[in-house]
């Protein structure tokens, strides 16, 4: 199933209490909680977000690994390359070739 079950875990509540305050912050897993709130809602966010916290916790504690935020603004320039990478794929792959707008035409 793609639902994820209540819990009563105090972790879980604060992972998603950080989930929430993190998406009001100009950091690469704010800009990632702002992009899923937008597409698919609130509350699936806070669990994906709080999901991906959970997750750096662990490599952080488990692996030793230490997480260097990038900040906001790479996090959508790397999400952008890679959706225009997808986009140029998926246009091959029907046999068209994307091309950039000039920059004159793109402006007006």
């Amino acid at each position: 199933s793609s639902r994820t079950r209540r819990s009563s875990s105090r972790a879980a509540a604060l992972l998603r209490l950080a989930a929430v305050t993190i998406g009001r912050s100009d950091t690469a897993l704010g800009a990632f909680y702002r992009r899923l709130s937008a597409r698919i809602g609130k509350q699936k966010a806070v669990t994906a977000t709080a999901r991906k916290i959970a997750v750096l916790f662990y490599n952080a504690i488990r692996h030793g690994m230490t997480y260097q935020d990038q900040g906001a603004a790479a996090y959508d320039e790397r999400h952008r390359q890679r959706v225009l990478s997808n986009l140029q794929r998926r246009a091959k792959t029907l046999g068209f070739a994307l091309a950039p707008i000039p920059e004159t035409a793109a402006v007006s």
